[in-house]
């Protein structure tokens, strides 16, 4: 193994840190995350079966949930080889080409995931106030274009960035504190001007991750109106339950992502564990937790997970 200190330019390798101040208790540490690994892999990839198999969810809400679960995985399967790595073969060395891609896509998976929650915002703003064309609105054709759309969108917008790190001169030790590649991370270590990644950076946040959370809750303001002049309270109460697994989503997804930005931002002299463990939560959290909300508040999921388990219906 290289020299933690080794200057970039004349290497091509980055150091992954896991959690080496926990001593032994790392390896129990390890056990968890394959184990979320695993919950993680085995939901989404069960939503996206029995989305498939079940005609009755051949719907552009169930369709922007498949993408939801595609996503996931994908986030899921982007950190999965370097945290393997790093705790549990104790190799955490890993070449500098690779790091960028594997920071590319990690941030691409996160940037498309706020995309499909904000196309998901609208499917319920328009199922829920304009339910009369909602079929008309929505069509097949539609979908896809809004899907296509969101995956060019994150890649038009991750993309600049292995080239913008790349080109810089890396001359202080190169060792990143986590088990993964992030982009705040390796921002780090250059030694060089990085005036222009940063401008780049707060662009990308406020044009993407801004504008996506703002326009949800502006759907929601909308969506909260509608319900709101339905005169039965239990009318109201049902078609509020619609949007309960969207919601739960929603704050999942967010609020693990500005806590750790939070962090990285404001946090600078927090202890490493700290930013660790946000960004943690803010990678494993959510491909975890997704396939199960929906699973617990979808009843056409719920039921075909019943008959496929041979669970006896109660």
């Amino acid at each position: 193994m290289r020299s933690l200190g080794t200057n970039l330019s004349s290497t091509t390798s980055f150091i992954l840190m896991g959690f080496p101040e926990l001593g032994s208790l790392e390896h129990w540490l390890a056990a968890l995350f394959l184990l979320l690994y695993a919950v993680s892999i085995l939901g989404n990839t069960l939503i996206l079966f029995i989305i498939k198999e079940e005609q009755s969810l051949h719907q552009p809400m169930y369709y922007f949930l498949s993408l939801l679960s595609v996503t996931d995985l994908g986030a899921s399967f982007s950190t999965l080889p370097t945290v393997l790595a790093s705790m549990c073969f104790h190799a955490p060395e890993t070449a500098f080409d690779a790091c960028l891609a594997q920071m590319f896509f990690i941030h691409f998976f996160s940037w498309t995931e706020s995309g499909i929650l904000l196309a998901m915002s609208f499917d319920r703003y328009v199922a829920i106030c304009n339910p009369l064309r909602y079929s008309s609105v929505l069509t097949d054709a539609r979908v896809a274009y809004i899907g296509i759309s969101i995956i060019i969108r994150s890649f038009c917008t991750v993309f600049p960035s292995p080239f913008l790190l790349k080109r810089l001169s890396f001359c202080r030790a190169n060792v990143l504190i986590h088990p993964f590649c992030l982009h705040p991370d390796m921002i780090r270590l250059p030694c060089g001007d990085t005036t222009i990644n940063n401008i780049y950076g707060l662009f990308v946040v406020i044009s993407t991750f801004s504008v996506d959370s703002v326009l949800i809750l502006l759907s929601y303001v909308l969506i909260l109106h509608s319900v709101l002049a339905i005169a039965s309270k239990e009318e109201r109460l049902k078609t509020l339950n619609t949007c309960v697994s969207h919601i739960c989503a929603v704050l999942i997804f967010y609020v693990p992502m500005v806590s750790v930005s939070m962090v990285h931002r404001y946090g600078k002299h927090a202890p490493e564990y700290v930013h660790k463990f946000m960004s943690l939560v803010y990678l494993f959290v959510p491909p975890m937790l997704n396939p199960i909300i929906y699973s617990i508040k979808t009843k056409e999921i719920r039921k075909r997970l019943h008959k496929m388990f041979f669970i006896p219906k109660l």
